[in-house]
C-alpha cells in the first residue's frame, strides 16, 4: 500500500504557501485600515473647513488666529485661536474645555483634533494632529487675515496634517512641517472649503514648501513678505 503521508518537502511547501497567504491577508488588512484612517482624516478636515466658513460669516470675513507658529504649542487659552474659535460651530468642545476637563486629545481617540494615523512623536503637552496654515492670521498682525482680501482662495491652504506638537504648519524641513502620514500623502483643507490629498514630496513635506499651481501657503497679499525664520 502506497504511503499517503506528507514528505518533509511537501510540508515545507504547504507551510510556505500558508505563510504567503497570511502575509498577503495581513497586508490587505493593514491597507484597509489605513484607507479607513485616511477617509476619517479627510472628513475631520472637511468639518474644520465647514467650521471655518461659519466663523468667517459671523466675523465680518475674518479668519480665526492660527495659534503659535514655529514654536511647539503651549498657549491653549486664547479664545480666537482656531482650536477654541471653531469647535462650537461643529458641536465639539474647545481645547480650553478639554484642558479644563482633563480630557486632552490623545493618539487613537475618535476626536476632531486627532488624525487616526497620527502618533505622538515629540514631548509636547498638547496633541493636535492638524495645524492651520502658518502664514494666515499671525499674531504679529494687528488683525487676523480677512478671507475676501486673499487672491486664489481655491489654492491657498487653510489647514493640514501636522505633527502633534504644533498649532500651525506648512511644508518645511523644520519640526512643524506638514506630515505625509497617509501612505506618503498629506491631507489639506483649502479656504474655499474643498479638501484634497497630495504626495508629500509634491508639496515639500520635510524639505520645504514648493510653489505648485494647485496648492499655496503664503497669503500672496501685497506687502505681506512674512516667512518663518
Amino acid at each position: 500500500m502506497k504511503n499517503s503521508a506528507f514528505t518533509l518537502l511537501e510540508m515545507l511547501v504547504v507551510l510556505s504557501i500558508a505563510a504567503t497567504l497570511i502575509a498577503l491577508s495581513a497586508a490587505g488588512w493593514r491597507s484597509a485600515i489605513e484607507q479607513a484612517h485616511s477617509v476619517t482624516c479627510l472628513n475631520n478636515l472637511r468639518q474644520w473647513g465647514v467650521a471655518m466658513q461659519c466663523y468667517v460669516n459671523d466675523n465680518d470675513g475674518y479668519l480665526p488666529r492660527r495659534g503659535q507658529g514655529v514654536q511647539q504649542f503651549w498657549i491653549y487659552n486664547r479664545p480666537t485661536d482656531w482650536f477654541n474659535a471653531l469647535p462650537p460651530y461643529i458641536g465639539a468642545p474647545t481645547l480650553m474645555d478639554l484642558v479644563a476637563a482633563r480630557q486632552l486629545p490623545q493618539p487613537g481617540q475618535k476626536n476632531l483634533f486627532v488624525c487616526p494615523s497620527a502618533e505622538r512623536s515629540n514631548t509636547a503637552t498638547y496633541f493636535l494632529c492638524y495645524g492651520m496654515n502658518m502664514y494666515l492670521s499671525r499674531w504679529d498682525q494687528n488683525l487676523p487675515t480677512r478671507v475676501l482680501q486673499l487672491p486664489n482662495r481655491d489654492t491657498i491652504a487653510f489647514m493640514a496634517d501636522s505633527p502633534g506638537g504644533y498649532a500651525s504648519t506648512m511644508p518645511s524641513s523644520a519640526g512643524y512641517s506638514v506630515q505625509a502620514r497617509h501612505n506618503g500623502n498629506a491631507h489639506v483643507a483649502f479656504l474655499d472649503g474643498h479638501v484634497q490629498s497630495f504626495p508629500g514630496d509634491y508639496i515639500g513635506c520635510g524639505t520645504g514648501e514648493k510653489d505648485q499651481p494647485d496648492i499655496r501657503w503664503p497669503t500672496e497679499m501685497d506687502g505681506d513678505t512674512w516667512h518663518p525664520n
